[in-house]
């Protein structure tokens, strides 16, 4: 009777650890593991298009996380988003021309900032605002315009998909 009772008790902490270890790694991967961070900084950047970016999403430098997506509004002048980042107070000195991008990590995966550093003596302050954006790459638009071009018979690729300055196109393309 005594061993029956070790081994329930002993399968009872071995399912909680379990669970406490799924729970974990949920929080990891959802992003909400990160409750008590630093806020940091705020800085903001406008987009035409920000894709499938989401509130807390990461804004990345050189493939380091240095902060996160804190919000996403629409500027009803402009018809542009306006995206607020938080960035990691350790990371305050971005230069002032400095770019983002929004990017996409594997082909199917989340989309992230990705930040460029520029060259200017400045710094961006907390309340400035990104001015070289570029937005998401919108899978459908490039697909569609595949297809029209091919459908019009073009050899040549649409405007904007132009290959790399020295690649050539495979044969047969």
């Amino acid at each position: 009777m005594a061993t029956t009772k070790t081994i329930e008790v002993a399968v009872g902490v071995f399912v909680a650890l379990g669970l406490a270890a799924f729970f974990m790694l949920a929080m990891q991967v959802s992003g909400i593991s990160g409750l008590g961070e630093e806020q940091g900084y705020v800085v903001m950047a406008r987009f035409d298009n920000i894709g499938g970016l989401r509130v807390r999403s990461p804004v990345t430098m050189a493939g380091v996380r240095i902060g996160r997506v804190t919000g996403i509004n629409m500027d009803e002048q402009s018809y542009e988003a306006v995206v607020e980042m938080a960035i990691t107070p350790k990371y305050d000195r971005l230069p002032q021309d400095t770019s983002a991008s929004i990017l996409t990590s594997g082909l199917l995966g989340e989309q992230y900032i990705g930040l460029e550093p520029g060259g200017a003596d400045t710094y961006l302050k907390p309340g400035d605002q990104i001015k070289l954006t570029q937005s998401a790459l919108v899978l459908e638009r490039v697909i569609s315009q595949f297809l029209f071009s091919t459908a019009e018979g073009r050899t040549e690729p649409a405007p904007g998909l132009e290959p790399a300055p020295g690649l050539e196109p495979a044969p047969g393309l």
